[in-house]
């Protein structure tokens, strides 16, 4: 994908209009993301004395007021101007009732929304409904809707949402304290969601279409159903949005939020308009559904090329290392995203999770420094402190800046997952269960929570509700080993060895995805497995009698102790698995393996597994392979006193039978 100088200079248009009409509207941070993908762009140089200069000028927009239009539009918002002025004022000084009341007093909003308490049939919650639909919802004898402009009713009714969401907040008992049920609600959706649904009504043509919308109350009214698990009518009302303003990042972001699988987005992609948004939209779930495929990597170089300082675009390539398990280079990529954003917060959780797994205890306590030092109040802040102080492994301060975190945003879904982390770390499994179960109703589609409730359920021992979430997790990250791994373990201990083994089955192949594709180790690498998951498959064979194939997995793991050439394990890089264990953070249990291009050396699994491939040479009478296994372990060091108990049995028996010794 490539621009021109005329597409460059549109695009520039289109992002400066996105900025000022998201300020105008306090869209805070779709406004800041439209002004840094700006500011991303290069700009071509031009002479002052250049013809063209005056023509690239032509092409912005004003940087005061963004200008309307719609005359009709344009007539209302000069003619309310001092009043919006004011009522912006206020919102930035964060008094959002009386930024409200400015447009919208309380007579006003009492008068279009009390009529319609005995008319109107309650909304249905859930997938079922499409779209809204409206005899029910029209007000009868009801106050109409005061005649002012669309931006200055989407002001005063985000106020109003912005009310309700604070007063949740102070309503809402200590992060995780006795009372703290997270069953509090925004009292003002129902008073939003009416008076919108009368707006859309009154523009609503016989053919059920909706005239004059702007795309701004469509996105309010599609967030304002999100939030009351609409979800189905809300995507429709922000699929309009996009149509209509495409430079609304917000707008994408919710769609994002109600997107569970990659079929659901592929679904989406198909009523959505083509343009660069959305294809940066597709590259953004596609991270938040933890995809990472060459296309996608692809897609993100073409953005790159366009936007080649973005730091919105640089953050999603380094999370595309991180989710395809390349930990050293999303290191790298969010390294360098710090040098030149030394002050930028946004996702640098996910930059401490990286040198959490990594175990880089200097780099993560830099990083504590510097978050602490801009602004030691940031959720992200109080999330990389945390994972600081759980490196340190002293997790109940850990869990002190998880709290911290929450309590500044409750919608913080890594702080929930780490926490629940610390608290199995402390044995508090209750307390980690309430985590893990806030984490999964922010978002139904982190991996991590569902994972972690699996692990502490398998703690107590509760193996079919363990059983149960770990699939969740291998759902969501299905090809993650580390997934079906705990799904075949739990199986073995369920006594359902058949289910079990097709799961470490897929273990091993989902580990050979990741390290095909990785830069540590070669696709002709990649078929080699974990010694533990082949000792485990091979027990389980054993465990149902079919000695055959447990052999084939017994002589499997031990092959894993030399590498393809047959060489020695030597000096190995230590690469961390991506996988939550418990306690740490999301990924993983920081346990490392080698590069993938030398063996793995003798381990425990790889001696026990060659201490039954003796026990079994000896049962078919073959005392000269067991004899050889057996001077083996010796040799290993792990299982010394049983080796040389076997070797006097070869010795004993090979003599009794007449023939020499071994």
């Amino acid at each position: 994908m490539s621009l021109n100088e005329r597409d460059k200079s549109q695009l520039r248009s289109a992002l400066q209009e996105a900025v000022i009409k998201c300020s105008e509207r306090c869209l805070y941070q779709s406004s800041k993301w439209a002004a840094e993908l700006l500011n991303a762009i290069p700009e071509a140089e031009v002479s002052l004395d250049d013809s063209r200069l005056s023509d690239a000028s032509s092409g912005y927009a004003s940087t005061v007021i963004a200008p309307n239009t719609d005359p009709a539009e344009a007539v209302l918002e000069a003619n309310e101007m001092s009043n919006y002025l004011l009522a912006k004022s206020l919102f930035d000084c964060r008094e959002y009732d009386r930024c409200a009341a400015v447009f919208l007093p309380e007579t006003t909003l009492t008068g279009i929304v009390s009529p319609k308490e005995a008319n109107a049939t309650p909304k249905g919650k859930g997938k079922g409904k499409s779209k809204a639909t409206a005899s029910n919802s029209r007000p009868r004898n009801g106050q109409a809707i005061p005649k002012i402009s669309q931006r200055s009713l989407f002001l005063s009714l985000y106020a109003k949402f912005l009310s309700g969401e604070k007063r949740k907040d102070e309503d809402a008992e200590m992060v995780m304290g006795p009372q703290d049920l997270g069953t509090c609600k925004n009292k003002q959706l129902i008073t939003v969601s009416r008076v919108l649904d009368t707006w859309f009504e009154s523009r609503r043509t016989e053919e059920g279409e909706y005239m004059d919308g702007q795309g701004w109350l469509e996105y309010l009214y599609g967030m304002v159903l999100a939030k009351e698990k609409n979800e189905e009518s809300a995507l429709f009302w922000l699929v309009r949005s996009v149509h209509m303003f495409p430079m609304n990042w917000g707008c994408w972001l919710e769609m994002t939020s109600l997107i569970t699988r990659v079929d659901d987005l592929n679904r989406v992609m198909s009523r959505l308009p083509q343009n660069i948004v959305s294809f940066m939209f597709h590259i953004h779930t596609s991270l938040e559904l933890y995809q990472h495929d060459a296309n996608l990597a692809h897609s993100l170089d073409q953005l790159l090329n366009i936007f080649p300082s973005s730091s919105f675009l640089m953050t999603c390539n380094a999370l595309l290392s991180y989710h395809a398990k390349d930990l050293v280079a999303a290191e790298q990529n969010f390294s360098h995203l710090l040098s030149l954003h030394p002050y930028r917060l946004d996702s640098l959780d996910h930059y401490s999770n990286i040198l959490y797994v990594m175990n880089a205890r200097p780099k993560l306590a830099f990083l504590a420094h510097l978050c602490s030092n801009v602004d030691k109040f940031r959720p992200e802040s109080c999330v990389v402190i945390g994972n600081y102080y759980s490196l340190l492994s002293l997790h109940e301060k850990a869990v002190q800046y998880f709290r911290r975190a929450l309590t500044l945003d409750r919608a913080c879904l890594s702080a929930w997952t780490l926490m629940g982390h610390e608290y199995v770390e402390l044995k508090n499994t209750h307390a980690a269960i309430e985590s893990y179960r806030r984490a999964v109703d922010v978002n139904r589609r982190d991996y991590r929570a569902w994972y972690g409730l699996g692990q502490t359920y398998e703690v107590l021992e509760m193996h079919a509700y363990a059983l149960w979430y770990y699939k969740k997790a291998a759902g969501l990250r299905p090809w993650d080993g580390k997934m079906w791994l705990a799904v075949g373990s739990c199986l073995q201990r369920m006594g359902r060895n058949q289910d079990g083994i097709k799961a470490l089955k897929r273990a091993l192949l989902a580990d050979s995805y990741y390290e095909a594709g990785s830069s540590f180790e070669s696709a002709a690498d990649s078929m080699r497995g974990d010694p533990e998951i082949l000792l485990q498959i091979a027990g389980m064979y054993d465990t149902l009698g079919e000695v055959e194939d447990a052999k084939a997995y017994m002589e499997m793991c031990v092959a894993q102790e030399v590498g393809p050439a047959g060489e020695s394990q030597g000096e190995t890089i230590a690469i961390h698995r991506d996988s939550p264990g418990g306690g740490s953070d999301d990924a993983g249990e920081g346990g490392g393996r080698g590069t993938g291009t030398e063996g793995t050396g003798v381990t425990a699994a790889t001696s026990k597994a060659r201490m039954w491939l003796a026990r079994f040479a000896m049962r078919t009478e073959d005392y000269a392979t067991a004899g050889r296994l057996a001077n083996e372990l010796c040799q290993d060091g792990v299982e010394v006193e049983e080796a040389k108990a076997l070797i006097r049995e070869v010795r004993s028996r090979t003599e009794s039978a007449g023939g020499g010794p071994p």
